[in-house]
């Protein structure tokens, strides 16, 4: 690692312990920082620095388990207004965001940056749980509901969840298990 490099996560460190930002060194040329969200409650950002480049990437959601090509287009629509973040699926279609400075360029734009991915992953949050995960989430409820256990973690969906057109209220019986294919709603923050 030159000393640049370290000069440079040097600096994410300083940044990250003036903001009260959590921060886990993962290589000698990578470092994590953990933005606190409302939405998505965590948004953990990996900082690498490259001979000419540093890269962000965090994770945003996993992959949908309904409505891909709806879920899709919206992060292609998403992609199309300007900023320095962009939306990006892995080979299994969980979903990322990611952003690209000259290494020179890191320090100076790391707030503006880190703040953009932070804001896009938590406003796009619940959007993209509505799309990709609605079924699963209205099992979720009517399960939660059957039980008399809390909904506070889908309190956000509440409408969605609790009217007459989810066809899971009423089906479950005491004991009964939610199925497969429900999201692991905690997984996600929510």
């Amino acid at each position: 690692m030159s000393t640049d490099t370290e000069a440079i996560l040097t600096g994410v460190r300083t940044w990250a312990e003036s903001n009260d930002v959590p921060v886990d060194s993962v290589e000698d040329s990578e470092i994590v920082v953990t933005l606190p969200g409302e939405k998505k409650l965590k948004t953990n950002v990996a900082i690498s620095v490259f001979a000419r480049t540093a890269h962000l990437q965090a994770f945003v959601i996993r992959h949908p388990d309904e409505n891909t090509a709806e879920f899709n287009r919206w992060l292609l629509q998403k992609n199309l207004k300007p900023g320095p973040v962009a939306f990006a699926i892995d080979s299994l279609g969980d979903v990322y965001l990611r952003a690209s400075v000259p290494r020179e360029h890191l320090l100076a734009e790391l707030d503006g940056l880190l703040g953009a991915m932070l804001q896009a992953a938590d406003s796009s949050f619940n959007e993209l749980l509505l799309i990709g995960f609605l079924t699963g989430m209205k099992r979720e409820w009517a399960w939660r509901v059957s039980r008399g256990e809390s909904t506070r973690n889908l309190a956000a969906f509440e409408k969605e969840l609790s009217g007459d057109d989810n066809e899971f209220l009423g089906t479950f019986t005491e004991g009964e298990k939610v199925g497969e294919g429900s999201p692991p709603l905690s997984q996600d923050g929510v």
